[in-house]
């Protein structure tokens, strides 16, 4: 096992690593921006490393320096979280090649995966669905009306390099084709150095369902069942849940199966989640791998019992995975909401400052992961997200109620956050009664 770990990140998922690491008797290497030099959550760690300006172009995603400061605080493995430097097949090359283990999957798995089409293609190799579209990237404005006139509108623009939602565009007709064609590749090149689109059919209310892999170095790969994350905002999660609800336990067993199908294709080991859409009928296609751990993860680990921060360092220590996939039980449902500082009365504008007072909520089957206190200052620089509140109840009825009354005493002054835009949701017939689709939140909040 590892005696030291550099946590190449900041916030909320460099404290969930640190615990992580603290529990397991493994010393953690902190790095940090000038925007989050203070930060309380740094004093966790064994040592820790000013690597940069506030700008995270140059300080977190400077690979040099993150290496420089794993070499100099003796760190034998680094794990990325999420964001940032956690999907660069690159990172991960350079990281081996210095002798560093790199906590995520093989680089070689991670490029083919993190490359949508490709990853599109293997999954049709291996018998995975796949939404119709392109068989490969659309270059040419002329073969992507082709395309789309054959599968037939409304069509789906997409980044081969993409995410988050970027790099992505709806086409209704021959016109919007074309306008979208152009704002997607300057997007994408913009956001991924890639202008690189491919084209899928637009499946029209789908719910958004993603399976939990995690796998070994010796072969082993298993899934932790799946999450619903369809309540999203232009592709942002808001609010996710396992087990995911109106899912037919035969669909369940099929997505989960193609889910480590496709893992093992493409010779994935470590922690990743396989993303599906699942139309009216009940029909699922594969949309991308995220060769990462996800924001979401908690919900997982609640209903399953795993530790997957623990599971992910045992497994790129070399530790072969201590249960098999008949030993893998959910139990209850457990419901994440994600805690942004932004004006949800004003576009979701980001809500930088310092927060005067946090009060976190408590309780039987309560969980709050963040890492902001009274008298942290919440900066303008990253992500808005400042905490997951989590919880797990034994049934879903019950994990509503338990998640409203969560966030009725989760008390954070200073800022605006979306935890009024939350509550509203819980308590909306549609999604009590979960008749709901990725496009809810527009249609109901932002139309």
């Amino acid at each position: 096992m590892f005696k030291r770990i550099l946590v190449a990140n900041r916030g909320e998922i460099a404290l969930r690593v640190m615990r992580a690491c603290r529990e397991m008797g493994i010393e953690t290497v902190a790095v940090f921006s000038e925007a989050d030099r203070g930060a309380a959550y740094l004093e966790l760690a064994d040592d820790a490393y000013c690597i940069g300006p506030a700008k995270a172009s140059e300080s977190y995603l400077k690979i040099d320096r993150v290496i420089s400061a794993a070499e100099i605080g003796n760190a034998q493995a680094i794990h990325p979280g999420y964001g940032f430097l956690a999907e660069n097949a690159h990172f991960a090359e350079v990281c081996r090649s210095c002798n560093i283990e790199f906590i995520g999957p093989p680089h070689e798995a991670m490029a083919l995966v993190g490359d949508k089409n490709a990853a599109r293609r293997l999954a049709k190799e291996v018998g995975v669905p796949t939404v119709p579209g392109s068989d490969g990237l659309v270059n040419d404005p002329d073969e992507a009306l082709a395309v789309a006139r054959k599968i037939g509108y409304p069509v789906l623009v997409k980044a081969a390099a993409g995410g988050g939602g970027r790099g992505m565009r709806v086409a209704l007709d021959d016109d919007a084709l074309r306008a979208a064609l152009k704002q997607a590749e300057l997007e994408a090149d913009a956001a991924f150095g890639s202008g690189d689109l491919y084209l899928e059919k637009y499946v029209e209310h789908p719910r958004h369902v993603e399976v939990q892999i995690l796998g070994d170095t010796h072969g082993n790969m298993v899934h932790l069942w799946e999450r619903d994350c369809t309540m999203q905002r232009r592709h942002q999660k808001l609010i996710e849940e396992s087990p995911a609800p109106r899912l037919s336990d035969k669909v369940r067993q099929a997505i989960c199966e193609s889910a480590v199908r496709l893992a093992k294709a493409a010779g994935y080991y470590n922690a990743g989640t396989v993303e599906f859409i699942v139309d009216r009928h009940g029909n699922y296609y594969f949309i991308e791998v995220n060769a990462r751990i996800q924001v979401e993860h908690p919900v997982t680990e609640m209903v399953t019992g795993i530790d997957l921060i623990k599971a992910q360092i045992a497994v790129a220590a070399g530790e072969r995975l201590p249960f098999t996939q008949d030993d893998i039980r959910t139990r209850g449902v457990a419901l994440e909401c994600r805690i942004n500082a932004e004006d949800t009365t004003k576009g979701f504008r980001p809500s930088p400052g310092t927060i005067h007072r946090i009060i976190p909520p408590g309780g039987f089957g309560v969980r709050f992961d963040s890492h902001v206190h009274t008298g942290y200052t919440v900066s303008p620089h990253y992500d808005s997200m400042i905490g997951k509140l989590i919880v797990h109840q034994p049934t879903r009825p019950e994990a509503i109620a338990c998640m409203q009354r969560a966030l009725g005493e989760l008390r954070i002054e200073g800022i605006k956050t979306t935890v009024p835009l939350l509550r509203e949701i819980l308590d909306h017939p549609a999604f009590l009664e979960t008749r709901v689709d990725t496009t809810f939140i527009e249609r109901t909040w932002l139309s």
